[in-house]
Parts: C-alpha cells; sequence; structure tokens
C-alpha cells in the first residue's frame, strides 16, 4: 500500500508544515497498538487530495489490515464519507443539550444531518467531489423534493486507486 506520509524521520518536527504534522499524527495513531482507535478531525491541515488519500489509508488499515474499529469525529464530508460505515447523528444545542441517536447507515445519516441544515448535497459530474447546492437552486428543490439531501454514488468515492 502507497502511504501518502513524506519520509519525515530525519526531519525536526519544527521544520514540518500543518499538513505533514497531521499526516504523521495519523500515522503514530494508527502505529500504536489498540482494540479501538479515535481519531478527532484527520483531516485538519489536509488538502483536498490528501484527504481522500489519507481516508483511504484509515479504512484501509484499521478496516481491512488490522480487522479493528475507529470512532472518527469528522466535519468533511469528503472524508467522512469515504471513511464511514455507520454513522450517529447528534441533534439539539451545542454544549447545552445534545441527543446522539443510534448508529446508522452513510446515506440515511447524511440525509438527516443535511435536512437539520436545510442544505442539499451531490457529487459534482466533473470532478467527483462533495458539493453543496446553491440554496433554493433547480438541484436543491428537487432533492428536497424527492427527500434526498445527500445524493452520492458511494461507490464513485471511494474507488480504489493508488491507494
Amino acid at each position: 500500500m502507497a502511504c501518502p506520509i513524506p519520509v519525515v524521520r530525519d526531519l525536526p518536527l519544527k521544520s514540518l508544515s500543518g499538513g505533514e504534522l497531521q499526516r504523521l499524527a495519523v500515522v503514530v495513531c494508527l502505529g500504536t497498538p489498540a482494540e479501538i482507535f479515535l481519531l478527532d478531525e484527520p483531516s485538519a491541515a489536509l488538502d483536498c487530495e490528501q484527504r481522500v488519500a489519507v481516508a483511504k489509508v484509515i479504512k484501509r488499515w484499521v478496516v481491512s489490515f488490522l480487522h479493528k474499529t475507529a470512532f472518527v469525529v469528522e466535519h468533511d464530508f469528503a472524508m467522512a464519507t469515504i471513511l464511514a460505515d455507520r454513522v450517529v447523528v447528534f441533534s439539539g444545542t451545542p454544549g447545552v443539550d445534545c441527543r446522539a441517536a443510534a448508529p446508522q447507515a452513510v446515506e440515511s445519516g447524511f440525509n438527516t444531518i443535511l435536512k437539520q441544515l436545510g442544505a442539499t448535497m451531490r457529487l459534482d459530474p466533473e470532478n467527483g467531489r462533495p458539493l453543496v447546492n446553491k440554496f433554493e437552486s433547480t438541484a436543491d428543490r428537487e432533492q428536497k423534493r424527492a427527500g434526498q439531501y445527500y445524493q452520492f454514488d458511494l461507490d464513485a468515492v471511494v474507488q480504489d486507486d493508488a491507494y
């Protein structure tokens, strides 16, 4: 498996960029023996291509190779789409009154989240990345009418390429 982490063993930590530090932190986490992994915003400081690569590495390493479980807190829909097998949706007032729903399928979970936000998303047909529809656009109205706030072809997002 190709690794999206450049060789950094001989470099002082102070010389690493935010993205390099983030990728190093993910590798250190995944290299630590554990039954359950907890990753909080592993996409932080990563560009779009790095996010996809790191998400695929995390999923392949934890699920396919180690046969373990990972809980990932993530706000990037592209990364979450690649990583998630199940989604826990939180609702309520942050820091005041919060409720967690039972784990559910990715599509229904994302549909719930987007419906709460009053937004719709689809894959951009040109680059395959998640795209938020413009509010009240034709696509937005059509998806809301159909109850499909989240309209992705998961197989298209999680295609196995170099990672």
